[in-house]
């Protein structure tokens, strides 16, 4: 065997070295995402438990309530559990998934943990559009959720034509969703003003952010959004890992930038949308899942473990508010506040380049 044949079987040795390596990290991390998303669905089956059990209804027999959810009682354990705190918790679950991906496209499309719906304003064209269906046609058959999305894809239109400018900078993408969030603001205020006392009480409990109330009407919109924002982000998951290596490594890639920059936003805009139309416009839920799916996965597969924190942490604060002593009953968003205020503080100090979902 002469130089050139040890060179190449060196060579092969390596090459075969590294694959196997990305081999091995590839199956550990998925073996790690499998059981994070075990223990999350766990957690968050134990929660949906205690949502159905826990309550202040004496009357109300424990071995009725799990027949009850199942919709197979009538009388007071049918009204209680099926249809009000079933659906209740249910909500909480799925609009908190909705939020919690919703958050994880934004930070991962413009590459920083506080770019999500509600820091963007996609939110509060949303808020804008829900809140001019509650009061200026209440009676509209899923009205506030098709409001709720009108309004935040027209704000990701005037968003992405502002900021273009032969391109989209993401900067100011960031600068210009803010300064038309406070548009929206104003807009849902001046509705306030002009509405009657029965539609302002309801309209300021749901821009607080509340899950109490929702019917099983909402909880059918929750789903079908989760499952249709699941295929959405299921389809531009490869788009999206080729640029978080920025746009000009990802078009060498193939990936049609412009295209899967707008798919994203107006998925992320839908997803934030319609749970804003069905709960409100819970804070700091689509900030703080991302980052805290981050930190458990490593910094991969955030897209998948975001949504199970989300519904995680919009679940244990509606615990938390309906049951909580000394502060409750509450809404659910003040709870969400609460804990989100810190942790966006705590990003902003603590927010390192490139450490990104």
């Amino acid at each position: 065997m002469d130089l050139l044949d040890i060179r190449a079987a060196a060579g092969s040795s390596r090459r075969a070295a590294v694959l196997g390596a990305i081999r091995r990290t590839r199956r550990g991390q998925i073996r790690r995402l499998a059981l994070l998303a075990v223990l999350c669905g766990a957690l968050l089956a134990a929660l949906l438990l205690a949502a159905i059990f826990i309550g202040g209804v004496r009357r109300l027999d424990p071995a009725d309530i799990l027949p009850a959810a199942l919709g197979l009682r009538t009388g007071l354990a049918d009204y209680v559990v099926f249809q009000n705190r079933l659906p209740r918790a249910l909500a909480a679950a799925l609009s908190g998934a909705l939020f919690g991906l919703s958050g994880a496209l934004y930070q991962r499309l413009i590459r920083n943990p506080l770019a999500t719906p509600d820091i963007v304003g996609i939110s509060a064209g949303g808020g804008a559009g829900a809140t001019t269906a509650l009061i200026l046609a209440p009676s509209l058959p899923f009205g506030m959720p098709l409001a709720a999305l009108c309004g935040s894809f027209l704000l990701v239109a005037a968003i992405h034509a502002m900021s273009w400018r032969g391109g989209v900078d993401t900067y100011r993408l960031v600068l210009v969703g803010i300064g038309l969030s406070a548009v929206c603001v104003a807009y849902t205020n001046y509705l306030l003003t002009a509405a009657d006392q029965h539609s302002i009480a309801i309209a300021m409990r749901w821009l607080v952010g509340s899950v109490n109330g929702v019917s099983w009407e909402g909880v059918a919109t929750l789903a079908v959004a989760l499952i249709l924002g699941a295929l959405g982000t299921a389809a531009l998951a490869r788009p999206l890992s080729g640029m978080v290596l920025g746009d000009d490594m990802a078009t060498g890639l193939g990936t049609a930038v412009p295209r899967a920059r707008v798919a994203t936003l107006l998925l992320g805009a839908g997803a934030a949308a319609l749970a804003t139309g069905v709960v409100g416009p819970i804070g700091f839920v689509a900030l703080i899942s991302g980052p805290i799916a981050l930190r458990l996965t490593g910094g991969r597969h955030t897209l998948v473990l975001a949504p199970l924190v989300g519904a995680l942490i919009v679940l244990g604060a509606d615990l938390l508010a309906q049951h909580a002593p000394v502060i409750s009953p509450v809404p659910t968003g003040v709870l969400t506040a609460l804990l989100g205020a810190p942790y966006f503080f705590w990003l902003i100090l603590r927010r390192r380049p490139g450490a990104t979902p």
